[in-house]
């Protein structure tokens, strides 16, 4: 394992499994929950040493670096990993007016797994620095789209459960939390 990454033991793992909320399918097609990774990758880890590890590994590959869109959104198309690479935020995940949706607090060396389904946008930069992510997503798998929750996007859950799940961890590989869900 990199050195840049903290040993399973030492994470923190957190899931939360979104309920359906509207035309927004969250966790219900996948019964797969959202797992956020605190303070996974070491402070100081280089946005290159991240880059070549999350490949290393050939689970997902990294695809962008950006921000999160400020809108909601989720993909049926793929499964989604993200990594912090420098800044914190504050993201909401389920929608906004759901009830069970949940707010998170992220900050550099964060990194989250989102299921297809599960909604996600940026509420507001948290810090100093500018808040920078890097995006990933399962090797082979057809390109991302961006859906909205509306009506007219059609049978979202159908494509959701047509993906699927890993089969070894985007961080950790055969024994990460990904695999036990």
């Amino acid at each position: 394992m990199s050195s840049i990454v903290t040993p399973l033991s030492k994470v923190k793992i957190e899931t939360y499994y979104i309920p359906r909320h509207g035309f927004i399918p969250n966790s219900d097609p996948t019964s797969k929950p959202l797992i956020y990774y605190k303070s996974l990758f070491q402070k100081g880890a280089s946005k290159a040493a991240i880059k070549d590890h999350i490949n290393s590994l050939k689970v997902v590959e990294a695809q962008w670096t950006y921000t999160m869109y400020p809108t909601t959104h989720f993909h049926t198309t793929s499964h989604e990993a993200i990594i912090v690479l420098s800044g914190g935020a504050l993201l909401l995940f389920g929608g906004e007016s759901n009830p069970a949706r949940v707010e998170l607090e992220v900050k550099a060396g964060d990194a989250l797994l989102i299921p297809a389904g599960v909604s996600h946008k940026q509420v507001k930069e948290i810090g100093l620095e500018v808040f920078d992510m890097m995006g990933a997503y399962p090797v082979n798998a057809e390109h991302w789209d961006m859906c909205y929750g509306l009506k007219e996007e059609g049978n979202t859950e159908a494509r959701i459960k047509q993906l699927d799940w890993f089969t070894k961890d985007p961080f950790y590989g055969e024994n990460g939390p990904a695999v036990k869900v």
